[in-house]
């Protein structure tokens, strides 16, 4: 079975405060893009499941990979057996893309249709939390309030109809800890639920991102890159999670008037409408 798990960002995030058990309450909007990974399996005579990994270079043990913990996930739960997989990484790791979360949660809903598991979305989305705090926004894989870790999700209307994305990465790779590092948890004045209705050209100085004050004084590259994209007439600017990674939303058709260069960055322009893979 062929899978292209895709990438999000968030529109907005705020920290709210921290959690007994270490992690904390924020509130953000997921929202899809089409930027995806390639991900492969297949039935296998062996007795155990393997993987190989190909693309953007992970820096760890294959068998850590969200996708193997997936697979061990079915095979306890619905006892399937071992399968070959193959993921080829596209999407920049350490990023705030969530591309690791899209691989896992893309591997659950793969194999329960191979399968014939029959497991609920709802069992789905509680066995992708269980793997990752953003894991369970990509089975709906569609526009949703997140809360909570970012497992509890509200379906939102929101419609980018008119408009076409830009993103960068920066090759920056940000770890949680870092990120974390210089956050207040507060309460916001105005929850991202009331900003977002607002029309998109108001958001900018509103729709906030908490890890953005954290991080932006130890990257100035990535402050910059906001900046660049602001200059290049965005309508929204803003890094995506904890970062590395900030794109500009843009009228579509805009970008075609006005080169772009980032160099060697990695850089991704589509609409929205790729997003939403099933």
């Amino acid at each position: 079975m062929l899978l292209f798990p895709n990438a999000k960002i968030n529109l907005g995030l705020n920290v709210i405060e921290k959690r007994a058990d270490g992690f904390h309450n924020i509130e953000t909007l997921f929202v899809p893009i089409g930027l995806h990974d390639i991900l492969e399996f297949v039935p296998t005579q062996g007795s155990t499941c393997s993987i190989k990994i190909t693309g953007i270079d992970l820096d760890s043990h294959p068998g850590d990979n969200l996708v193997m913990k997936a697979w061990q996930l079915m095979h306890l739960t619905y006892k399937i057996p071992p399968v070959q997989i193959h993921l080829h990484k596209i999407i920049p790791v350490g990023a705030g893309l969530g591309g690791g979360s899209a691989d896992a949660a893309f591997m659950l809903k793969g194999l329960n249709r191979y399968f014939k598991c029959n497991a609920s979305e709802s069992s789905l989305e509680q066995m992708a939390a269980s793997i990752g705090s953003d894991c369970a926004f990509f089975i709906k894989n569609t526009c949703a309030l997140g809360s909570g870790r970012g497992e509890i999700l509200s379906p939102t209307t929101l419609s980018f109809e008119n408009y076409e994305i830009l993103l960068v990465n920066p090759g920056i790779h940000i770890g949680t800890r870092e990120a974390y590092a210089g956050i207040q948890p507060q309460q916001p004045d105005t929850r991202i639920e009331q900003l977002i209705q607002l029309p998109v050209n108001q958001w900018q100085g509103l729709l906030n991102n908490d890890f953005e004050p954290s991080v932006f004084p130890g990257h100035p590259q990535i402050a910059g890159l906001k900046k660049n994209l602001q200059d290049m007439g965005a309508t929204y600017a803003a890094m995506s999670g904890s970062g590395s990674s900030v794109y500009g939303i843009f009228d579509k058709g805009q970008l075609d008037k006005k080169p772009y260069d980032f160099g060697d960055w990695f850089i991704y322009r589509g609409t929205f409408t790729n997003a939403g893979y099933k």
